[in-house]
């Protein structure tokens, strides 16, 4: 019995868990507590974060000279709760950014599986449609889009779809093209394996690792380019509260009142931080070649 428990094999995330450097299990923490207060904003907000009190406005954190101790983080020019609406703002910054990435995620894995493993035609439409992506800098097709569509949500979540589509499949065109000429394709195809086997079981466990990795890179670009557009005054409009919004409108006032930024770029800066971190710590657990060592 004693032997039988002390071969039983620890479970994957114990083990990764345990062989995480202090750094990463940092950024995992803060990436957990980051959710949760996103996930909770409703009922962690002691305030509504556009509930307006024109006697309080730009008012400092408490602890600070003229503080309201109704406001712990302050207020801003129209005297609503920086707490409340960093929460709120944290919540819509990281759904537009996860729906974002997951639409660049579907469309450009498609696309790069696709022209992987179609003929010469197909795959000179795709990289043709990815060059003049990388070409024209995006910024300026994103404004271009949000001015002529608007700033709802919906337009919103595909303009950030479309933002980083052609890095995942770059990528996922050059594995896919490698693998299709590995010993274990040929052998599998050779076996009477169709396209759809070879996909799901050969090719898909080893683009797992660069895919988690653009996924985690794309989801901190795009909460940038979501900042940069929100501060532009392009992205979700007032008085809805997002990250980069909050910074936008607060950089008018950083000589007299700079707690009107400093939250919203704190969370901007602890989720990017978060989220490249676990990235590079979901590679090493998804990359087959690493496991197998």
């Amino acid at each position: 019995m004693s032997d039988a428990t002390a071969k039983r094999p620890e479970p994957v995330m114990s083990r990764a868990w345990r062989e995480a450097d202090p750094i990463c299990k940092a950024a995992l923490v803060c990436a957990l507590v980051l959710a949760v207060l996103a996930l909770f904003a409703p009922w962690i907000a002691p305030h509504e974060p556009t509930a307006q009190s024109l006697l309080s406005r730009l008012r400092p954190p408490v602890g600070f000279e003229r503080a309201d101790p109704r406001f712990l983080l302050g207020t801003d020019e129209l005297g609503r709760d920086i707490l409340a609406r960093s929460l709120y703002g944290l919540r819509l910054t990281l759904m537009l950014a996860l729906l974002g990435a997951t639409l660049g995620l579907l469309i450009g894995a498609t696309l790069g599986v696709v022209a992987g493993v179609a003929g010469r035609r197909v795959d000179a439409a795709i990289m043709a449609a990815v060059d003049a992506q990388i070409a024209i800098p995006f910024t300026l097709v994103a404004i271009f889009c949000l001015a002529l569509l608007g700033s709802s949500l919906p337009v919103m979540i595909v303009v950030l779809g479309l933002a980083y589509w052609e890095q995942y499949a770059r990528i996922i065109r050059g594995d896919v093209r490698r693998l299709m000429r590995m010993p274990f394709v040929e052998a599998a195809r050779a076996a009477g394996a169709g396209p759809r086997r070879i996909a799901v079981v050969h090719l898909l466990p080893n683009i797992v690792s660069p895919l988690v990795v653009q996924f985690t890179l794309s989801l901190s670009n795009i909460i940038l380019l979501e900042s940069t557009l929100s501060f532009l005054g392009l992205g979700v409009q007032p008085p809805t509260a997002t990250l980069g919004a909050m910074v936008g409108v607060g950089r008018t006032y950083m000589p007299t009142a700079p707690w009107i930024v400093l939250a919203p770029a704190l969370l901007i800066l602890l989720i990017t931080f978060s989220v490249q971190i676990i990235g590079d710590w979901l590679r090493d657990q998804a990359d087959v070649r690493l496991r197998s060592r």
